[in-house]
């Protein structure tokens, strides 16, 4: 059997990929630092091993590699652990810039390289998930969007490292997705502006990002490394132009 590793499992994004996963056979270890969250989230995914770990915290992380060491290699790990803290830039503190970093950036630098023996082993694919503002600025996204560039660099720099033990590494750039946390704090206004931005009019699902992550894990990607992957509806590609001028 499989198994895969994906870091911030406990909702969104993350739950719906362990979820995937899971219903495709694969073992899955969910981790997050919300251990309340990750027991509810856990106890509906089949045969789902929680742990619970920061992976801002170098202990917490340190503690991967022995879990792994016997467990047959890591098939797929999925970075996908991250915190969203939006900010004008003469707000944002060093304090505040560095835990962005700590989780976004550093989070995915240290889990990889406690797993990699394991990914070695069984020869595995690592996808991280940035986000469409590592593509393209924004507003009040000097960390987010800084630290989510940066790991596309990343990802990048792991494909040509880590490609000759068969380890493939690909970056997944969600576009305004619908979950929880986006409904409850986008107001009317921003959601109709999102669906005017986006070509395909909507904001995408949390199980369409999970798809693209579960292609580029899978054998059906064996020969796709070091690239990266807008899910975004479009909205990268529209780039500077006006709804208005699409209608």
């Amino acid at each position: 059997m499989k198994t895969a590793l994906v870091t911030g499992a406990a909702r969104g994004i993350g739950l719906a990929t362990a979820q995937l996963f899971a219903s495709d056979g694969w073992r899955v270890v969910m981790l997050d630092r919300d251990g309340d969250e990750l027991a509810i989230a856990a106890a509906g995914v089949a045969g789902a091993v929680p742990v619970v770990a920061d992976v801002s915290v170098a202990q917490d992380v340190g503690r991967l590699a022995d879990m792994l060491a016997g467990a047959g290699g890591l098939s797929a790990l999925v970075n996908n652990a991250g915190v969203a803290d939006f900010g004008p830039i003469e707000d944002t503190g060093f304090d505040r810039w560095r835990a962005v970093m700590d989780t976004n950036l550093d989070g995915v630098f240290r889990v990889t390289q406690a797993v990699t023996p394991a990914l070695k082993q069984a020869r595995g694919a690592i996808v991280n998930i940035a986000s469409i503002s590592g593509l393209r600025a924004s507003t009040l996204r000097v960390a987010y969007g800084t630290s989510k560039a940066a790991v596309i660099q990343l990802t990048r720099q792991q494909a040509v490292e880590l490609g000759e033990y068969g380890i493939r590494a690909n970056c997944v750039c969600p576009g305004p997705v619908r979950t929880k946390l986006a409904m409850a704090v986008h107001s009317q206004a921003i959601i109709d502006a999102y669906h005017d931005a986006i070509p395909l009019n909507r904001y995408g699902s949390e199980r369409e990002i999970a798809e693209a992550i579960m292609f580029l894990c899978s054998d059906r990607a064996s020969y796709i490394t070091g690239q990266v992957l807008a899910v975004d509806g479009g909205f990268e590609a529209a780039g500077v132009g006006l709804p208005a001028l699409r209608q």
